[in-house]
């Protein structure tokens, strides 16, 4: 079972509002929520890192009409339980799947982001019999040496909070103009990146560091559409014209935004993944 120092001391009662939690095989308690009638198609969305599973608000009153919607906090993320130690691809994704053994769902569509489409891709590749459609949004399917994983670990656990983490966090996901406009996202998601554990970030950040998924992601035989940034200083253009050159038969759709694009351009994320999720088998 987990050790009680992994779950938070004083849990964000509007944090935990609304939501239910499934206890994992290793002892991990992990949030989740469901919007949209049971008899639809099932959908999980999976957040980028620093985030928690309200980052897809915008989206849900719209995908809630044709879907059962799962959404979830990553473990050491939002209200989910903050394992010490570092985080796995394989771990993140095993979550994922006793979510829906948990919640009785065979098969879903998966639309991940930034982080999320690492999990997504692992999903895709050694649980395929899960994945109907794969949504894989700014992200990269590897992003970068340890060496620079392994300093921003050791700099975000010596530091005594989150706010210079988060600043540079914003700074990377929206325009410089966004953000020195401080409207209600940024202050949304600046009170998320402040309410991360310090640990949990550190721990998620490995599992990107361990991640190459680089040669196995042409495996996924799943319907696949890459959705990428044109201005994305995190997981770059690059990034997912290989990815999307890799995975037999997938689509690129690039819209205008940096990193968070189901932000930045929410009507226009939304008309991808609705037109791609609705479409008549090939």
């Amino acid at each position: 079972m987990a050790n009680a120092s992994a779950r938070p001391a004083t849990p964000d009662l509007e944090e935990t509002a609304g939501l239910s939690f499934l206890t994992t095989g290793d002892g991990v308690r992990i949030a989740y929520t469901i919007d949209g009638p049971d008899d639809r198609p099932a959908l999980v969305l999976s957040n980028s890192i620093g985030t928690t599973l309200h980052m897809w608000d915008l989206q849900i009153p719209e995908l809630s009409k044709h879907f059962r919607v799962v959404r979830y906090d990553f473990r050491g993320h939002g209200a989910s339980d903050v394992p010490p130690g570092a985080y796995s691809d394989g771990r993140l994704g095993r979550d994922v799947l006793e979510l829906m053994d948990w919640l009785g769902i065979e098969r879903a569509h998966f639309l991940g982001l930034s982080l999320g489409g690492f999990v997504g891709q692992w999903l895709a590749i050694h649980a395929p019999e899960r994945v109907e459609r794969l949504i894989l949004s700014n992200t990269a399917a590897y992003l970068g040496s340890a060496a620079y994983f392994d300093k921003a670990i050791a700099a975000v656990l010596a530091a005594p909070d989150m706010t210079e983490t988060a600043e540079t966090f914003l700074g990377n996901w929206f325009p410089k103009a966004m953000v020195e406009a401080n409207g209600p996202a940024i202050q949304a998601f600046r009170k998320m990146l402040l309410n991360t554990s310090r640990q949990g970030l550190a721990g998620n950040w490995a599992a990107v560091r361990d991640a190459d998924l680089r040669r196995t992601i042409a495996l996924i035989a799943a319907p696949t559409l890459v959705i990428a940034g044109e201005f994305d200083t995190v997981t770059s253009l690059g990034k997912s014209q290989e990815i999307a050159a890799t995975i037999p038969g997938a689509r690129l759709k690039v819209l205008p935004a940096v990193h968070l694009s189901n932000i930045e351009f929410s009507q226009e994320f939304m008309a991808e993944v609705l037109s791609f999720l609705q479409a008549a088998p090939a």
